[in-house]
């Protein structure tokens, strides 16, 4: 078994495989938090939530950066283990100190190291993302979705034009002693 690469040395382009790995409400907390430089309590005001659950969900979304990236990683046994698990990530984060649990210290050397790459990071995303938007898959996507909707138009108008001219007949109202 090969031993687990260290966190400290990920480069921007391992960085990114792992984030590309991740849903992309993960990979948003983190970008949030890590490459936009915003404190614990602006990313919790710009999701809308309060700082103590978006902690939570930046423990989540950390895990899953570690898993993705390799690292050696556990998930929380419980609720309260989660709770001081994020709290402890948090407070790293927010003082650069190592008071993590032993189960959190690759997550944490691997979020310090996305921290310090935030602008390569932001990037190489973006450059990805542009390289995407031209790629000859997304035009062929996109040609095939116009064309999609095009056909549903065409079915539409046809629908519209070839329905009956004439009314149907309307129901004859039944008298009242029958409309029990």
């Amino acid at each position: 078994m090969s031993p687990a690469p260290d966190a400290a040395l990920f480069s921007t382009a391992q960085l990114l495989a792992a984030l590309r790995a991740l849903p992309y409400r993960e990979a948003a907390f983190l970008l949030t938090r890590l490459t936009q430089g915003r404190s614990l309590e602006e990313s919790a005001a710009f999701y809308g939530i309060s700082p103590e659950a978006f902690s939570v969900h930046f423990l989540r979304a950390a895990l899953g950066l570690s898993r993705a990236a390799s690292l050696p990683c556990r998930p929380p046994e419980n609720d309260a283990q989660e709770d001081v698990w994020a709290r402890a990530l948090a407070g790293a984060l927010e003082q650069d100190t190592e008071g993590v649990p032993t189960a959190l210290a690759a997550t944490l050397a691997l979020c310090r190291r996305m921290r310090a790459l935030g602008q390569e990071v932001t990037g190489a995303l973006q450059a990805a993302e542009r390289e995407e938007e031209n790629s000859p898959r997304r035009r062929r996507e996109d040609v095939l979705r116009r064309l999609a909707v095009l056909a549903l138009l065409a079915l539409t108008a046809w629908l519209y034009f070839n329905r009956p001219v004439e009314e149907p007949p309307k129901r004859p109202i039944p008298p009242p002693s029958l409309q029990r």
